[in-house]
């Protein structure tokens, strides 16, 4: 389980990509998610952590979605769950609208903010269709309503699905205009959902994770 290869759940053995390189990939992530004892026994350092994925992730530096790109990425967080860790993932959606360019062009901010709102749902239910075909048990929570086709955040709940080992993604941000998913993954680790470990994954990380911003901790 130590190795830089290892087989994903599509039993294809490759190197860690995405996740690796913003301090969460198979390589990286392992070191600072287990302690080794004296007598070899490995032990989880943290019991819950939480990825902050951008939107520009999941499109590999462009725009869209980018198939293999969300399979990939998946795949790494099926293998990362693997070592008993509670998932929480807090997901973008500049890949697809980004609320401050539509105000930049005329629109009104609050109603652009909503739109890129509505885009993070939209990569929330594409991640959490490719977690599920990697037999990940995944539920979506937003901070707006989107009942037919995502579960609203409720706090109680979010940590019951985190318990039983569903990877548990938060969209729509915080669900108020002129505040960033990236508040939103700070309201999510600290107050709401206490993870003990946050990890940006800003879409610059993909080619150069020396850009990668040093994660906060909470107590456990």
């Amino acid at each position: 389980m130590r190795g830089e290869s290892y087989t994903n759940c599509a039993g294809r053995s490759r190197q860690v990509s995405i996740l690796n390189r913003c301090g969460l990939g198979r390589t990286k992530l392992w070191p600072k998610l287990v302690d080794t004892e004296a007598q070899g026994k490995e032990t989880l350092k943290y019991k819950r952590v939480l990825l902050k994925l951008s939107g520009e992730a999941l499109a590999a530096g462009g725009s869209g979605i980018e198939p293999e790109t969300l399979r990939s990425t998946a795949e790494e967080i099926a293998d990362v769950r693997k070592t008993g860790v509670e998932i929480g993932l807090v997901v973008g959606g500049g890949n697809i609208f980004r609320g401050l360019k539509g105000a930049s062009q005329g629109m009104d901010r609050a109603q652009s903010d909503y739109m890129g709102m509505l885009a993070t749902v939209i990569n929330a239910l594409a991640l959490q269709d490719a977690l599920e075909r990697c037999e990940v048990p995944t539920r979506v929570m937003t901070a707006i309503e989107v009942r037919s086709v995502a579960e609203p955040y409720i706090r109680r709940r979010a940590m019951r699905h985190l318990a039983r080992g569903y990877v548990v993604i938060f969209a729509a941000g915080t669900g108020n205009p002129y505040f960033s998913t990236d508040t939103a993954a700070s309201l999510w680790k600290s107050a709401q959902t206490p993870c003990s470990r946050r990890q940006k994954s800003p879409a610059s990380s993909i080619k150069t994770p020396s850009n990668i911003r040093t994660p906060s901790f909470c107590p456990r």
